[in-house]
This record gives structure tokens, C-alpha cells and sequence, in this order.
């Protein structure tokens, strides 16, 4: 119970701190926006379905990594975050509290992206809502889990805005591949059939694989 109230605090805080100052909310909510604004004059409305996915998940990966490299970017002012990772806390709770906050913020941004996006594209994305809102969050967890392990990772370094995509993208590319899959076969208001369940399998088993390895190796780079 006290590792969970201690990863709820830290997720409580990371998002007070960015709720207050919106300094990367903001620049991904206009990020987003205006992608999928100049888009949309590129595609006609004909191959919208057929690339509906990968746009998508292409704005979601560009617009995340501005939230993710605040992560623990904010703590460095006064020397926060030595004074976090000295604090009775397991690092496991610290880094599951800033992944929260992060999913939350990112899905913030989604939320906002989807509707946007069927004005644009004059799609209709909701014939498979459920369905695609659990994608939508288990894809985005599996970005989340990887780039805030990366934005850790590089925090300390002055280039760490362009470091972070470089690390964080490679490693994301199977995730995406599932996530792109899924998001343009729901959009097109079909249901999950059998090779659709083979990726929604796949983007579980990488989910539950990167968040072990996270929680396994967060010390080890909290400390370096």
C-alpha cells in the first residue's frame, strides 16, 4: 500500500507541476493540431483509412516526446532531483509516478487528437471506440514506459531534446508497427479478427516485457 500511495504522489506532483506551468501540454496540443491540420491537405479523403494509423501514431511519437523530455527535466532547478532519488522512496515507485503522468498528459493529447482528426479527415473513428481507446492506451503505455526510462537516461545531458527521439524511436518501432496496425483496421470500423488479435497480443507481451525491464533496471539509472 505505501509503494502505491508513494507512486501516486509523485504522478500527483509531476502533473501539478505541469498543469501549472503547460509548458509541454501546450506545445503538444499545438504540435498535434498542427500536423494533423497540414495533413489533411495532403492526403485526399480516399486514402484516409489507409494511412489513418501510422499518422496517427506518427503525431502521437513526434507530440510525446516534447512531455517526455520534461519528465525529469523539471527536477534539475535546486537540485530536486538528487533530493528525490535520496528520498525514502523505492525508485521503482519514483519512475511508475512520472510513467502515470506521463500516460495521463500524453492521453490528454490523444483525446483531443482523435476528435481532430475526424473533422479533418472526415473519419469516422468511433465505430470501434472501446476497442480503440484500450489500443490507444496500451500503445501509448508502451512509449510511456520506454521514453521515460530514456528521459531519466539522458536528463543530465545538454542535448538530451535531440537524444531522447534518437534513443526512444528505435526501440518503439515494434510497438508502433502493432499500434499503427490496430489503430487503422478499428478506424476503419472493423472489428479485431484473428490477425488483428495476433498485434493486439504482441503489443501486450511488449507492454508487459519493457515495463519489467524498466522497474528492473530504474535504479541502476536513476544512479548513474
Amino acid at each position: 500500500m505505501a509503494f502505491w500511495s508513494q507512486t501516486f504522489t509523485i504522478a500527483a506532483k509531476d502533473l501539478r507541476a505541469e498543469l501549472r506551468s503547460k509548458e509541454a501540454i501546450n506545445a503538444s496540443f499545438s504540435f498535434s493540431l498542427t500536423i494533423l491540420l497540414l495533413f489533411s491537405f495532403a492526403f485526399v479523403e480516399e486514402a484516409t483509412i489507409d494511412i489513418a494509423g501510422g499518422l496517427l501514431w506518427i503525431v502521437f511519437a513526434f507530440a510525446g516526446a516534447l512531455i517526455l523530455n520534461r519528465s525529469f527535466a523539471r527536477e534539475l532547478p535546486n537540485d530536486c532531483l538528487d533530493a528525490l532519488i535520496a528520498a525514502p522512496l523505492p525508485a521503482s515507485a519514483l519512475f511508475l509516478g512520472k510513467a502515470l503522468a506521463n500516460l495521463l498528459l500524453l492521453l490528454a493529447v490523444e483525446a483531443v487528437s482523435f476528435p481532430v482528426f475526424g473533422v479533418f479527415y472526415n473519419a469516422r473513428w468511433t465505430g470501434q471506440f472501446w476497442t480503440l481507446a484500450l489500443v490507444a492506451v496500451l500503445g501509448t503505455w508502451g512509449f510511456t514506459v520506454i521514453g521515460t526510462m530514456f528521459s531519466a537516461l539522458t536528463v543530465n545531458l545538454r542535448l538530451r531534446e535531440v537524444m531522447l527521439p534518437l534513443l526512444v524511436y528505435p526501440v518503439m518501432i515494434p510497438c508502433l508497427m502493432a499500434a499503427m496496425k490496430l489503430t487503422g483496421h478499428l478506424i476503419g470500423g472493423e472489428p479485431l479478427d484473428a490477425e488483428m488479435m495476433v498485434w493486439m497480443r504482441f503489443l501486450i507481451g511488449f507492454d508487459v516485457i519493457f515495463t519489467a525491464l524498466a522497474l528492473a533496471l530504474v535504479d541502476v539509472v536513476l544512479v548513474s
